[in-house]
C-alpha cells in the first residue's frame, strides 16, 4: 500500500471519528471553539514554522497576486455558471457570485498540502493566501455593501469605518501576524533553530495538533441539507470544473519542473467557499432585518448551504487527487477529471431539461389528440 493512500485512509478515518462525534457536539458553539483553536493557535504556528524553514526568493512576492487573480477569474465566470444552472432570484445570484469566487484553504487544503507536499509547499500556499485573503475581505465587502445600496435606493453610508475594520482584521488575524514576523525573521536569515527551545518546543507541540484537529473539524462540521442541494452540488462542481480546466491551461504552456508545483495549484485551487462572504452577507442582513425575504439583497440560507457543502465536496476532491500520486500532474489528465467534475454538474440541470421537455412534448401532443 502506497504511503499516499494510507495517509488518506487515515484521514477519511478521523473525518468519519467527527461525523461519528457529531452527537456529542448539540451546540453550534461547541464545534465553532474547535475552528477558533484551528485558525488562531495550530494553523497560525504550523505557518510561522514552514516560513522560517524557506529561502525568500521573487516568486514569493508574486504568490499573493497569483490567488487574486485566480478570484478574479472565478468571479467573472460565476454569472455564466448561473445562467447554465437556470438559477435567476436575484438574491440567490447575488450570494452565488460573492461565495463562489472566495477560497478558504486553511481548512481545506492546508492540511493536505502540509501533509503530502511538506512544510516548503505549506509557506508558498500561505503566501498565497494572502491575496485571496485581500479578495475576500475588501474586494467582496465592497461589492456587496454597493448591491445592498443599488437593491434598497438607500443612502450610502460612509465606508470608511467599516474597510478600518477590515483592515484591523486582516492585519491583527494570528495568521496573517506570523507571516508578517516570519518573514521578518527569515530576511534577517533568523531560523527555527534560532529560536528559544522553549518556543520551539509549543509551537512544534501546535502544529502537531492541527491536522487531527481540521479532519476531526470537517466530520464534526458536515451538514447537508435536501433542499436546494442538487442546485448547490452542480453549482460547485463546475466551479471546481472550471477552476482545473484553467490550471490545465496554465499546465499546458508553462514549463514546471518540479511536478509537487502543479499539485500545489491543483489542491489550492480546489479550495472550499470562504466563509468571510457569509459574514458580509449576514452584516447586510441585519441592515434589512424589516425588509420582506423576497426584497433583500442576499439569501442568507442559500449561503449557509454553499458553505456547508463545498467543504466535504472540496476536501473529497483534493484527497482522490493526492492519492493518484503523479497521475494529475500531467495536462492531460487534469482536462479528463476536469471534463468529468462539469459532466457531473450538469448532468442533474441536463436531466431535469430534458424531463421538463419530455412533460411539455406531452401535454402538447395530448392537447392535439383532443
Amino acid at each position: 500500500m502506497s504511503d499516499g493512500l494510507i495517509k488518506a485512509i487515515s484521514f477519511i478515518l478521523f473525518i468519519c471519528i467527527g461525523v461519528l462525534l457529531k452527537n456529542k457536539f448539540r451546540v453550534k458553539e461547541e464545534i465553532n471553539g474547535i475552528k477558533k483553536i484551528i485558525l488562531l493557535l495550530a494553523l497560525p504556528a504550523t505557518i510561522f514554522i514552514a516560513l522560517l524553514k524557506i529561502e525568500l526568493n521573487t516568486s514569493f512576492v508574486l504568490l499573493p497576486f497569483l490567488v487574486l487573480a485566480f478570484n478574479v477569474f472565478l468571479y467573472l465566470i460565476t454569472p455564466a455558471l448561473l445562467i447554465i444552472l437556470g438559477i435567476t432570484n436575484k438574491s440567490t445570484v447575488n450570494t452565488a457570485k460573492l461565495l463562489i469566487p472566495s477560497l478558504a484553504p486553511g481548512l481545506s487544503c492546508f492540511p493536505f498540502i502540509l501533509e503530502f507536499l511538506g512544510e516548503s509547499y505549506l509557506a508558498k500556499a500561505a503566501m498565497g493566501d494572502l491575496g485571496n485573503k485581500f479578495f475576500v475581505l475588501f474586494i467582496l465587502y465592497l461589492i456587496a455593501i454597493q448591491w445592498f445600496y443599488k437593491n434598497q435606493k438607500s443612502a450610502q453610508e460612509p465606508l470608511q469605518k467599516k474597510l478600518k475594520s477590515l483592515a484591523k482584521v486582516l492585519v491583527l488575524e494570528p495568521v496573517n501576524v506570523l507571516i508578517i514576523l516570519a518573514l521578518i525573521l527569515v530576511s534577517f536569515k533568523i531560523t527555527l533553530l534560532d529560536l528559544p527551545e522553549f518556543l520551539q518546543d509549543n509551537l512544534n507541540r501546535l502544529s502537531g495538533i492541527m491536522t487531527p484537529l481540521v479532519l476531526l473539524f470537517i466530520g464534526l462540521a458536515v451538514s447537508i441539507k435536501r433542499k436546494q442541494f442538487g442546485q448547490i452540488f452542480s453549482l460547485l462542481m463546475l466551479k471546481y470544473g472550471i477552476s482545473l480546466l484553467l490550471i490545465g491551461i496554465i499546465v499546458s504552456f508553462v514549463n514546471f519542473p518540479v511536478k509537487n508545483d502543479i499539485l500545489l495549484m491543483l489542491a489550492f485551487g480546489l479550495s472550499a467557499c470562504s466563509f468571510w462572504p457569509f459574514a458580509h452577507i449576514s452584516s447586510i442582513d441585519a441592515k434589512e432585518i424589516d425588509v420582506a425575504d423576497n426584497k433583500k439583497t442576499f439569501n442568507s440560507g442559500f449561503a449557509l448551504s454553499v458553505l456547508a457543502l463545498s467543504l466535504p465536496i472540496s476536501v473529497l476532491l483534493i484527497l482522490s487527487i493526492f492519492m493518484s500520486g503523479d497521475t494529475f500532474t500531467s495536462a492531460s489528465h487534469i482536462f479528463t477529471l476536469a471534463i468529468l467534475i462539469m459532466f457531473i454538474g450538469i448532468a442533474g440541470p441536463l436531466y431535469n431539461w430534458s424531463k421538463h421537455g419530455a412533460q411539455i412534448k406531452k401535454r402538447y401532443s395530448h392537447a392535439e389528440n383532443k
